[in-house]
């Protein structure tokens, strides 16, 4: 528990002690903001924050990454991985103590986001329900992306690699629902395995906590994408290590 505080410590530090994490937190702000505003908060006038979280799965699958790219290729590209390794920590550890750090940063973002909140109470009476699981929602989704990302990271030395292939692997995940994609798979694939496509996308998985309503098959399905994604990158660097 030490050494994952003591990797967490760090990496929140090298987050805002350089522009990584100002520069991130403005981009995010500005497209979150201008795409709700852009896309009819007003004109649909009710007071709820849809619009809001309609754009994050989209806005996340290229910010997300971004974030998560340098998360080990840096490490590699400078060879500090290897005296990180050789510290008295475990990699699993140093692997829960690098997403910590990056999701704690996305949870700021979102955080800060609130003065949204503060305008729909000031326009009507929201319905908190819808809010509270959207945003809870929207931390889970940016931690599979971060865990994903983070895995490529492991990957590769180099940053757009690791950022292109996050990008391609949770753009699958998001869109696999999507009518195109299962009116396009519907002709080839059976039945169940349409079905089980579109229950495995991100997009039916966020939207399902939308609606305000905890449930249980959700939450496990980020929880085990998390949970997954960061085992494999457990996996990739233990055998580095070993090596």
């Amino acid at each position: 528990m030490n050494g994952m505080l003591s990797v967490l410590k760090r990496e929140v530090k090298g987050y805002f002690t350089t522009p990584v994490a100002y520069v991130f937190l403005v981009i995010f702000l500005f497209f979150s903001s201008f795409l709700t505003f852009q896309n009819g908060f007003y004109e649909a006038r009710q007071a709820t924050l849809v619009a809001f979280f309609t754009n994050l799965p989209r806005l996340f699958l290229f910010l997300v990454p971004a974030i998560a790219m340098r998360l080990w290729a840096e490490e590699r590209r400078t060879n500090s991985i290897e005296l990180l390794l050789t510290l008295p920590i475990t990699v699993t550890q140093a692997v829960l103590g690098k997403f910590l750090a990056a999701w704690a940063v996305l949870g700021i973002a979102l955080a800060l986001t609130f003065p949204l909140v503060i305008t729909v109470a000031w326009l009507g009476a929201p319905d908190a329900g819808p809010i509270a699981t959207g945003y809870l929602a929207s931390l889970l989704l940016a931690g599979v992306y971060l865990a994903i990302g983070s895995f490529f990271s492991a990957l590769t030395r180099n940053q757009v690699v690791a950022f292109i292939l996050a990008v391609v692997a949770c753009g699958v995940f998001l869109f696999a629902g999507s009518p195109r994609a299962l009116n396009y798979v519907s002709g080839a694939l059976p039945m169940p395995l349409v079905g089980a496509m579109s229950a495995l996308s991100f997009q039916s998985q966020f939207e399902s906590l939308l609606r305000g309503v905890l449930g249980v098959g959700n939450l496990l399905f980020f929880v085990v994408l998390i949970a997954g994604s960061l085992w494999a990158n457990v996996v990739v660097l233990e055998e580095r290590r070993a090596a």
